[in-house]
């Protein structure tokens, strides 16, 4: 009987330890993220580039609204405000009037616009560009992202994502070479919005 109740045991440790081994889904992970419609971060942004002898580094703070976009704010080693929305960028300037740019932190503006969709339930065109996987758990998580079309990957190798509550990483491997990492800290929920911010994302 104490054999019969040890090899019992031994099963149901087993099968809870190959439960807890499988990985959270994709969406799993976004409604975990979308837990929190409205989040600010401070950041730190290291672009490598084979040509260039030191990464360039930049830092400072974020505004990520789901549904809207985010205001991207560098302090270091300039100020400059980014506002990204629908896959569109644009610059605040110092009369608080948003002015189109061209490129404006295109690896941030893409990895924006990809969450902003996938939270807002549009997992299938992201899937329709990548091959999506997650590895880790609901606390502890990563989703990598892999370009299915050939043309996309001559550019670009992959995307990753790393977080828990909130997102704590990206990391954006271009096909060249080039690398850029993104990690947040002090991440919290937003609080109020100031009237600058709610304007510029479209929050009533």
């Amino acid at each position: 009987m104490r054999r019969l109740l040890a090899l019992f045991a031994s099963l149901c440790v087993a099968t809870l330890t190959q439960a807890q081994a499988v990985p959270p889904s994709v969406d799993d992970i976004l409604a975990h993220l979308g837990k929190h419609q409205q989040v600010r971060a401070e950041f730190t942004q290291s672009r490598e580039n084979p040509d260039l002898a030191e990464p360039q580094v930049s830092k400072g703070d974020l505004l990520f609204v789901v549904s809207k976009g985010m205001v991207w704010h560098t302090r270091e080693p300039f100020e400059d405000t980014l506002v990204l929305t629908s896959g569109d960028a644009r610059r605040l300037n110092a009369q608080g009037k948003l002015e189109r740019v061209r490129d404006g932190n295109r690896g941030v503006s893409q990895v924006s616009g990809m969450l902003q969709g996938m939270l807002a339930g549009k997992v299938d065109e992201a899937a329709r560009q990548f091959t999506i996987t997650a590895e880790g758990s609901i606390d502890s998580w990563t989703l990598h992202f892999v370009p299915k079309q050939a043309r996309v990957a001559k550019v670009l190798a992959g995307i990753t994502l790393k977080g828990d509550a909130f997102l704590e990483g990206i990391d954006v491997n271009l096909a060249s070479g080039e690398k850029t990492a993104i990690t947040f800290a002090n991440t919290r929920d937003a609080g109020e919005l100031t009237a600058q911010e709610a304007q510029v994302l479209g929050v009533k």
